[in-house]
């Protein structure tokens, strides 16, 4: 039973982790109306970032923080070179557009810092027992900073102005338009968010994990099933499956093992399509 409910933490930590990548990724289509291929680069970006920093400062908070600034800049320069370009166009240009800004990503990373795998340099620390139950002070501080961003990113969606213009524009873009509301600017805003949640992402996987550029394109299976397992398009379902789908697949781990847990991923993906295709909350919906 202990080992059980190591597993389970473990799983809702990771899910924490995949809600916050599914969320940028829901963000983009709720808006955008396309799936962001390249959500997973953006979590890589924002993980090297924060290393960076860290190797440089000797502190996880600014290069974390680095890695916020970074993705949340990748974001936007991905938007005003290649999104914009295509907007107005059928979603699957842009879908593939960020495909290849993925690509583009993993490339330049993959010349700069090569394929070798990087770590944060964080000392030991003993887990705590509580009740024969380990737990990692690391796995609950990452857990701590999940829930907090989230509490932001909710924050600025349903308390602020631009929050409420871009849930404008996810309801009926033409009715925004007509508003008054700037779509650019709505954009922008869209863009750096997307970027640096999905940055987060990358900074707190590489924590628990290790950092190499196809870390976020591995990830991407999971993410999209966690999006689409919510109701793509909905932040809170997102985040939700997102732990669900974390927690299922560490306690399945002493049973398909580290290397197939990635593939439950996928089958509830294939299953979510043909059974439930609207996902958890039963219709696609825009950013609310």
């Amino acid at each position: 039973m202990s080992g059980f409910l190591e597993l389970a933490i473990s799983g809702l930590m990771s899910g924490l982790v995949i809600g916050l990548a599914a969320l940028a990724l829901t963000l983009v289509f709720g808006v955008a109306r396309f799936a962001n291929a390249a959500t997973g680069d953006f979590m890589t970006i924002g993980a090297y970032a924060a290393v960076f920093g860290f190797t440089a400062t000797g502190s996880i908070v600014i290069g974390g923080l680095l890695g916020l600034f970074i993705g949340a800049v990748s974001g936007v320069i991905s938007y005003f070179l290649v999104f914009r370009v295509l907007e107005g166009r059928p979603s699957v240009s842009a879908l593939l557009a960020s495909i290849g800004v993925g690509f583009i990503i993993r490339s330049v990373l993959g010349v700069i810092y090569g394929h070798g795998q990087q770590v944060f340099q964080l000392p030991l620390v003993r887990p705590w027992r509580y009740f024969d139950v380990r737990i990692q002070p690391n796995d609950l501080k990452i857990g701590a900073t999940a829930l907090l961003a989230l509490l932001v990113v909710f924050l600025v969606l349903h308390a602020t102005p631009i929050g409420r213009r871009m849930r404008a524009v996810a309801d009926d873009p033409m009715l925004a338009r007509v508003s008054g509301i700037a779509p650019r600017k709505v954009m922008f805003a869209l863009w750096a968010m997307s970027g640096a949640v999905a940055a987060l992402a990358g900074v707190l996987l590489g924590i628990r994990t290790v950092i190499w550029p196809e870390m976020g394109w591995e990830m991407l299976i999971p993410v999209f099933a966690a999006a689409v397992l919510g109701g793509i398009g909905h932040p809170v379902g997102a985040v939700l499956a997102g732990v669900i789908l974390g927690v299922v697949q560490e306690i399945a781990t002493p049973y398909v093992g580290f290397t197939y847990k990635l593939a439950l991923a996928f089958i509830i993906l294939l299953v979510v399509l043909l059974v439930r295709p609207k996902g958890l909350f039963g219709r696609v919906e825009g950013v609310r």
